[in-house]
């Protein structure tokens, strides 16, 4: 079948339009190359320059290696799963022994119960010197009768617990294979900001070698806030699926360096993970090396971040024992017997205002001055009691002396 021409202007129109197209397709294929105006050309046909200077974590993904495959080879093989054993000797319970239970079941019944159980742990770490050391959680580790470190090439080799610090939830284990082990690239925790690339590698749930990819989601989440009070840390915050498993090993930045030590601390958690600061983990993981332990000094109050509007809350409440001042401070809610803070005169219902001249406005700001201090060094703390103030001293001690 054959089709009338077109009339010229048609023609012409449709040149028109094929160049305009050619022209756009030649443009957004030369774009890689064109240079700024503050950045000199490559020679012709040499593109690698340009493409370096532009590369972000972003866009290197667009190239045959990933930023994240990059930063995971940075590490290399210095990440290592941790295997622990532990023997729990079980109760015998007295209402097997009692004659009238054995009249109906049986002498063999509880002969049968075994004496002892046998619990596995699964974990992570990564090596923080060639001559073996490695860094890992304290619950991963704790209370193990055998700690077994399996490297990334499959070696295995039976690790020695140099020390565990429970409160920072930090411990240092050390392997002997050798002086040339591959170590992971400590970063800093200081420069780090929300939005940053993390990524996380472990062995979540017993599957070796796993990698997921997030972002920083928030900093300094308090251990409060994070629902474990017991421990005295400030987290990073990730979206970075973080498992079982997954405790104790590292947290990179776009780099491939360790900004955090992942922990798996909420079993609920749902695309929420937690780590513990890379700088917090350096200087405590040099006490442990050191002394094998950490001394944590403390004061001895169970206390509650106060501000005036939950303190009115409780005030207008008919069923409120206490009466609380509506102002912002931190109300003492116990304190512990034979503690400092009871040497000191310190009573359940004061408002800690002030330490060493300085105003305290959050539970969590408190902790951070008291963990800062020295075993031993007297402070200063001002105290609102009812419509009273006063100044009290108080010595701080060591907290695993607490009862």
């Amino acid at each position: 079948m054959r089709f009338p021409k077109l009339p010229r202007s048609i023609r012409q129109l449709s040149s028109y339009v094929l160049a305009i197209a050619l022209g756009v397709v030649l443009t957004v294929s030369t774009l890689q190359v064109l240079p700024s105006q503050a950045e000199p050309a490559p020679p012709i046909g040499d593109t690698s320059q340009l493409i370096a200077q532009r590369q972000s974590p972003a866009t290197a993904a667009i190239g045959s290696t990933s930023f994240v495959t990059a930063a995971v080879n940075h590490v290399g093989s210095a990440v290592v799963r941790i295997d622990t054993e532990r023997t729990i000797t079980r109760r015998v319970d007295p209402f097997m022994e009692d004659p009238f239970f054995r009249r109906f079941f049986g002498d063999g019944f509880s002969q049968q119960m075994p004496p002892s159980e046998q619990l596995r742990g699964l974990g992570s770490g990564f090596i923080i010197d060639k001559s073996g050391l490695v860094m890992t959680n304290a619950h991963v580790v704790d209370k193990a009768d055998k700690v077994t470190v399996r490297l990334k090439d499959g070696r295995t080799f039976e690790g020695k617990v140099q020390g565990i610090d429970e409160v920072t939830d930090l411990a240092v284990v050390k392997i002997n294979a050798g002086n040339d082990l591959p170590v992971a690239p400590l970063g800093s925790s200081t420069n780090v900001q929300v939005g940053d690339w993390a990524i996380a590698v472990g062995n979540p749930l017993g599957f070796d070698n796993t990698v997921t990819l997030g972002i920083v989601s928030t900093l300094k989440r308090s251990s409060a806030q994070v629902g474990i009070s017991d421990k005295r840390l400030d987290f990073i915050q990730t979206d970075a699926a973080i498992n079982p498993g997954n405790s104790g090993g590292p947290l990179l930045n776009g780099q491939g360096e360790v900004i955090g030590i992942n922990t798996a601390i909420r079993p609920d958690a749902m695309g929420i993970g937690f780590a513990i600061p890379i700088d917090k983990a350096k200087a405590i993981a040099a006490q442990l090396q050191r002394d094998g332990k950490v001394a944590h000094p403390y004061l001895g109050v169970q206390m509650l971040t106060l501000t005036p509007d939950l303190a009115k809350q409780n005030n207008t409440d008919p069923n409120s024992p206490i009466q609380i001042p509506e102002i912002n401070g931190v109300f003492v809610m116990r304190v512990v017997p034979n503690s400092p803070a009871a040497s000191a005169g310190i009573r359940r219902g004061d408002v800690i205002l002030q330490v060493d001249g300085k105003a305290i406005t959050s539970a969590e700001q408190l902790q951070n001055v008291v963990e800062d201090s020295r075993l031993g060094q007297v402070l200063q703390l001002k105290v609102q009691r009812g419509n009273q103030t006063q100044q009290l001293s108080i010595r701080t001690a060591e907290l695993q002396n607490a009862s």
